[in-house]
């Protein structure tokens, strides 16, 4: 298959699996965030250690060892995955799913972002009106929220750094992933060990159900992540903002449909404007990338990312 078409798939999936996750973090109530995201981290390194040695393919932790600048890009990956986990899950488990949502709306304004601040990119008209339409969004949001839409913020801004890093290190998926968790492991094990001398462990002590679904959290974890990796090394990172589309749209239902969080006029103005700010954004793309592909003569021409 194509890889490009691979990536796409591999990214469409990494998203339906995302977009209805704020109910499977509902039911792991009432283990409280932390622990949650405790255990997303310990299940994940079992879940992706098992996976690795169906491949068997361990070697490669020989030749990474050797490269010190992907071992500090890891930990950073590591770092901004576990802060973005960590945000999502007190998001969920506060009442906020439609503040989550709105997160992950405006990642792709926040990739472009870090494409001008970062890697110097020179941005056309209609990406600097988008920006502005997103910007006054989260002007109008403010408002309506009485204070900055900061879990928003935090999730956009850690998952679009995200993003950044696992393309450059163009890690195989699951390599990367297990490096990352493992990092995070070690704490993540010393939280759960605390928790247990005080008592206050939820796992083992709700239900036979609540336990298996924390254990299950691992796999629940890994496989979008492993979909999103596949994609983030196939697709450009402006191609992958645009399918995070998908995500937050069933995010967002999920919160008002689902778990009834409220609307209100304001929190819709801006809701819209963020839409706004990404039609344009995804028409300016789209008009880009026909232009590159028209202005292409030869067959080995390779379109590169809209900036």
């Amino acid at each position: 298959m194509n890889q490009t078409r691979l990536g796409y798939l591999y990214g469409l999936g990494a998203y339906l699996i995302w977009g209805f996750f704020p109910i499977y973090l509902k039911l792991l109530q009432p283990a409280g965030p932390v622990e949650i995201l405790a255990h997303r981290i310990v299940w994940s390194v079992l879940f992706v250690a098992l996976l690795l040695g169906a491949m068997r393919n361990i070697g490669f932790l020989r030749a990474l060892a050797r490269r010190p600048r992907a071992l500090a890009g890891i930990a950073t990956a590591a770092a901004l995955i576990a802060v973005n986990w960590g945000t999502y899950i007190y998001g969920v488990n506060s009442d906020r799913v439609v503040e989550t949502a709105l997160g992950y709306f405006i990642n792709p304004l926040v990739i472009v972002l870090i494409g001008v601040f970062l890697l110097r990119e020179r941005l056309r008209p209609a990406q600097w009106v988008a920006l502005g339409v997103g910007g006054a969004a989260v002007a109008v949001l403010t408002v309506d929220y009485g204070r900055l839409p900061y879990l928003a913020l935090v999730l956009a801004f850690s998952f679009a750094g995200y993003g950044l890093v696992k393309k450059r290190l163009a890690l195989p998926a699951a390599e990367g992933l297990f490096v990352e968790s493992a990092a995070l492991a070690l704490p993540a094990l010393a939280y759960l060990g605390w928790l247990t001398r005080r008592g206050d462990l939820a796992f083992g002590h709700v239900s036979a159900g609540h336990t298996a679904l924390l254990v299950l959290a691992g796999a629940a974890t890994a496989v979008p992540l492993l979909l999103f990796a596949g994609a983030a090394n196939r697709l450009p990172l402006s191609t992958l903002g645009m399918l995070q589309y998908v995500g937050p749209i069933l995010q967002l239902g999920c919160g008002v449909l689902v778990f009834h969080e409220p609307m209100p006029p304001a929190r819709l103005a801006g809701f819209a404007l963020v839409w706004l700010a990404l039609v344009i954004f995804t028409v300016d793309a789209l008009r880009a990338a026909h232009r590159t592909r028209t202005g292409a003569r030869t067959p080995d021409a390779v379109p590169s990312p809209a900036h």
